[in-house]
Formats: structure tokens, sequence, C-alpha cells
């Protein structure tokens, strides 16, 4: 037929051939090399990626993990640091600072700074003289007021050697009036003349007792120039400063030359034997304070010197806690204040080493029963 493809018809020698040719393309071929090599498939490019993301996600995961191992360690620092000195339950405590009393050494007239004979910081002694203030004009009012004093003495003894005199004079006076009372008896007399007598007699004797009024004024005006004299002196003594108590210098504030007015300050001072440390406890726990309470402070700077102290001051109403104290809890915003005051005994054996405003933490013994730890008896001092 016509338009039909005809195929040759193919020998068994030749399809055996193509057949061989099939099987030889499908079997791989073999290379021979000196190291094995494992033969891989080749990846595609959605398994690379897949591949960069878990590498991201693994290392974003490491990174959080030490993240949060660095947290955890850190806070079981800090939960050991806190506990590792745990507190009785029969002692309070909280932090604060050290603080003294100041003391500010004044003039007490107006006048001009002559000399300053310490400097800041330096510890002073009671009543050593720190500052000299110009007294020309009382060192000249004294003299006048000593020049008085003698003046009135002489007074006095003119008006004593007056006395005298009349007292003389009244005695001749009562001997003249008694003859002539005796001559008037006798007819030897006048009347007249025995008044006479009699006038002289009282004339003296009133002119006496004014000699004896003017003595007595003479003293007195002679007492009140000495105690102007006195008063010259304190005044005087008054523009010499003097510490009055031991501590140290803590601030200068007048120079040699300025003039003050009355009560100008010079120097500030801390007195060193009125160191305490102002500490706030909430309601709970200042209930079960009391004065004299036995208490321990133990300053930052010196961990293992607890200092001996004892409660001196409690707060009869609560306050807001100032922002340096740090607070236990959230809810303690009203707190009671407690002054704790070291040990006298211990401040003046180490009243070079004392400083103020060193920061650390007071604890209070509220139960007499409780024992001190043993990191709250060690050797006390700074």
């Amino acid at each position: 037929m016509t338009g039909v493809p005809l195929i040759e018809p193919q020998s068994p020698s030749a399809q055996t051939t193509k057949q061989e040719r099939r099987e030889e393309d499908s079997t791989p071929a073999t290379t021979t090399a000196l190291v094995p090599v494992r033969e891989t498939p080749p990846l595609v490019v959605a398994d690379k990626a897949i591949l960069r993301k878990s590498k991201r996600r693994i290392a974003f995961r490491i990174l959080l993990f030490l993240a949060l191992a660095g947290a955890a360690a850190g806070g079981g620092f800090y939960w050991w640091r806190s506990h590792l000195s745990p507190v009785p339950a029969g002692i309070v405590w909280s932090n604060g600072r050290t603080d003294a009393e100041e003391i500010d050494i004044d003039t007490k007239f107006p006048g001009r700074v002559l000399k300053l004979l310490v400097e800041e910081g330096d510890m002073v002694k009671a009543g050593q003289v720190i500052a000299i203030m110009d007294t020309r004009d009382l060192d000249a009012q004294l003299k006048r007021d000593e020049a008085l004093v003698r003046q009135n003495e002489h007074a006095i003894l003119e008006a004593q050697a007056n006395v005298a005199q009349l007292q003389t004079q009244l005695i001749l006076a009562q001997q003249e009036l008694n003859r002539t009372s005796t001559l008037l008896q006798r007819g030897y007399a006048t009347r007249e003349l025995y008044d006479q007598r009699r006038q002289t007699l009282d004339g003296t004797s009133q002119t006496l007792n004014a000699a004896k009024a003017h003595v007595e004024e003479a003293i007195h005006s002679y007492n009140a120039a000495e105690h102007n004299a006195e008063f010259d002196k304190v005044n005087i003594a008054d523009n010499t400063l003097v510490a009055p108590r031991a501590g140290r210098l803590q601030y200068r504030i007048a120079e040699p030359g300025e003039v003050l007015p009355a009560g100008g300050k010079v120097f500030t001072m801390l007195d060193i034997s009125d160191v305490y440390m102002d500490i706030y406890l909430p309601t709970l726990e200042a209930g079960r304070v009391k004065i004299g309470n036995d208490a321990r402070i133990l300053l930052d700077a010196y961990p293992d010197h607890p200092i001996r102290s004892s409660v001196t001051f409690l707060a009869t109403q609560a306050q807001f806690t100032p922002k340096a104290v740090e607070t236990k809890s959230e809810r303690d915003k009203l707190m009671f204040r407690v002054k704790v005051r070291i040990d006298p005994d211990l401040l003046l054996k180490y009243a070079e080493s004392l400083r103020t405003g060193l920061p650390g933490n007071t604890y209070v013994r509220v139960d007499p029963k409780v024992e001190w730890p043993a990191w709250l008896l060690g050797r006390p001092g700074p």
C-alpha cells in the first residue's frame, strides 16, 4: 500500500548490539583515582538557603543560652553574697551613713579677723585657740575702765579719811556739850552757849552720816568700774575664738582681714564625741527597737571591724524614706528614723581615724537573748 512507511526489518545481531549499547549507557563510568572519593549528589539552591537559616537559628539559641546562663550566674552570686552572713531573727538592720554633730564657731561681736591659727581638716582639742579677732578698741576701753577703778579706789580712801575726821569732830562736840551742860547746872555758862554746843554736835553727826554715805557711794562706783573692766576682759576673751570641744575642722569660712558682723562664721567643726548613723526602719521593726538597745555599725570601708554603738533616739512619727536609704521592700515608703550613736570611748580611742559620710549597715539587737553572730563580734574599731 502506498503512504505507509516501510520499516526495514533488523537482524537479530543488530538488535543485540543496540541492547548492549543501552546497557553500557546505563552503567556508570568507572574512573581510577589514587584516593577513594565519595560521590555526593550536588545540592540545589533551595537546600543551601535552608541550611544557612538553620545555622543562624542555632547561633541565636547559643547566644540566648549564654546570656541566660550569665544572668543566672550573676543572680546566684548576688544571692550568695546577700546570704553570706545571715542575720538572726532578733536583730534588725538597715543602711545609712556616718555623721557627726556640726558646731559653728562664730564671732560674738562685729570685728576684723586678725589671725587664723589652724587649717581645714586639722584635729583640735577642747579649749584650743584657733582664731584671734582684732581687739584694739576693746583694749582701749579696758584701759579706761581700769583707770576708773583706780580713781574710785582713791575716792574711797578720801571718803574714809573724811569719815575719820568727822568722827573726831563728833567726839569733840560731844565733850564740849557735856562740859557746857555741867557749867550750865552750876551757873557758870549760859543757855545760849549750851544750845550752840548742841547744834554743833547735831551738825557734826549729820555730816558724819553724809560722809559715810559718800564712802558707800565711792565703793559702789569702784565696784561698777571693776565690773566694767571685767566685762571688757570677757569681751576681749570672747574675741579669741577657741574650740568648744575636741573635733576636726571641716570648713574654714573666713579669711584674715575680713570684717565680720556679730555671729559671723569663721569655722565649722565636727564633734568627734558624737558620731552616729541614722537608719530608717519599717513599722514592724521600729516598734521592737528601744532606747539603749545594743547595736553594731559595719562600714563598707571596714567590713571586718564592727563598731560598738547603741540606740539614742527613736522618731515618734514616720516620715518619707530618704533616697540614699535602700529599703527591703518597695512598700516601705514611710519609715521611722532611728539614731545609733557610736560608743564615746571608741571615739576617743580612734579619733584620728574617724570619718563622716562613710556608708555602711547598722545592726540593732532588739532581743537581748539573741547572741551576736561571729562576723559582728570582730575587733571593734575603724
